[in-house]
């Protein structure tokens, strides 16, 4: 008999003298996992983090009816332990419906919190003109509230997919797309525009269309923007045209946003607006791009030095209902994607993720969980330590 056989078999033997005295051996225990889950405050919708150079994790959320509601800011330790909220805007003058339409976040300049969202019809800011025009905060100096919000949108129609990105020098950038007010009220004219701040957000240009090549935009998806280590400026959306072609396309600024750079990722042809969101995050050598393209959802990296685009990712098994993808990288490489399952319109869904190694090939940590809202979505962590939470 060979040695792991003798092993194999005293084993068995120690089992069954154990069981007659009574004795149940401990189980092996399993691999403990490195992705937390962290529920939002009862009532809460629509997370967006950003992590300060401290490593502390913001947070904002939504609460109310979703057509006007109110924004909280909090913080996230390392324990998972909430800070106490802080209001974010001064009246319910906020819009979830769609979940395509929420806020956002962006640390800045000496850890400053900027945060832009769409405006819903409630007073104090009549509407100027159609569409769901951008207001824009920002934490006061001393760093114990926000200042009164204002709107940042000045002559654009048919405002939507808002997105807001700071980098450490001081510049802000709001992105959505839109209608100028002399044009055509067709996708196949709307535009990105973006305003753009060099002073911590103090005062903002009025807006522009931020590259020349002139392809349509989704009405009713969303945008997703963010400032890389470099201070580069990145902006995911979906352009339109014809009423069919409707494609993920990445623009990158490496001039701090005055001319940007173009590329598709990823075609989709669908008749119909899929009311579909994006992410981007800042990794070590690169920046991570996470799309939806007909109910998968999928993610690449871009090299922040050539603008190349990797091979993209699926999420693995196929399906056809998920949505909102978020993603981030840790330092070893390691990559967490995650995405809801089984939403639709005013109907929930459930989390799912799958953790990926520096390759890109998914590794056997995965999960899922249910109780997801309506409207809402998950935010992706990642913590000094390499592990990641994901907050739903």
């Amino acid at each position: 008999m060979s040695l792991q056989a003798r092993r194999g078999a005293g084993a068995i033997v120690l089992a069954g003298a154990l069981s007659a005295l009574g004795v149940r051996p401990t189980p092996a225990a399993a691999p403990a996992s490195r992705v937390a889950l962290v529920r939002l405050p009862t009532g809460a919708i629509q997370p967006q983090l950003a992590v300060d150079s401290k490593g502390l994790a913001h947070v904002i959320y939504y609460r109310g009816e979703t057509a006007h509601g109110r924004l909280f800011h909090a913080t996230l330790d390392r324990t998972g332990t909430w800070s106490e909220p802080m209001p974010v805007n001064h009246a319910a003058n906020a819009l979830a419906t769609g979940a395509v339409r929420g806020a956002h976040l962006a640390i800045g300049r000496h850890d400053r919190v900027h945060v832009a969202w769409a405006r819903s019809d409630m007073p104090p800011y009549p509407a100027s003109h159609a569409g769901a025009p951008l207001l824009y905060t920002r934490l006061s100096d001393a760093g114990t509230a926000f200042e009164r919000e204002r709107q940042v949108t000045t002559f654009t129609t048919g405002v939507d997919g808002g997105a807001i990105a700071a980098d450490g020098s001081g510049r802000v950038y709001i992105v959505w797309h839109g209608l100028a007010p002399d044009g055509p009220a067709d996708e196949d004219h709307r535009r990105v525009w973006m305003a753009r701040s060099t002073d911590d957000g103090r005062t903002f240009a009025r807006e522009t269309s931020p590259y020349d090549t002139r392809v349509g935009t989704c009405g009713c998806c969303g945008t997703a923007a963010l400032a890389d280590r470099s201070g580069d400026v990145y902006v995911l959306f979906r352009s339109a045209a014809n009423l069919v072609h409707r494609d993920a396309r990445l623009l990158v600024s490496r001039d701090a946003g005055t001319s940007f750079s173009e590329r598709r990722l990823q075609a989709w042809d669908i008749g119909a607006c899929p009311m579909s969101a994006f992410a981007l995050a800042d990794a070590p050598d690169a920046v991570l791009a996470a799309w939806e393209t007909g109910g998968q959802v999928q993610w690449a990296r871009v090299d922040r030095r050539t603008n190349d685009v990797s091979a993209i990712v699926a999420a693995p098994r196929e399906a056809t209902d998920r949505k909102y993808p978020a993603v981030a990288e840790n330092a070893a490489g390691e990559t967490l994607f995650a995405w809801v399952e089984g939403a639709s319109w005013n109907k929930g869904g459930a989390l799912a993720w799958q953790m990926y190694d520096r390759e890109g090939h998914a590794t056997s940590e995965h999960g899922s969980a249910p109780g997801v809202p309506a409207f809402s979505f998950a935010a992706v962590l990642t913590r000094p330590d390499g592990s990641f939470a994901i907050v739903y």
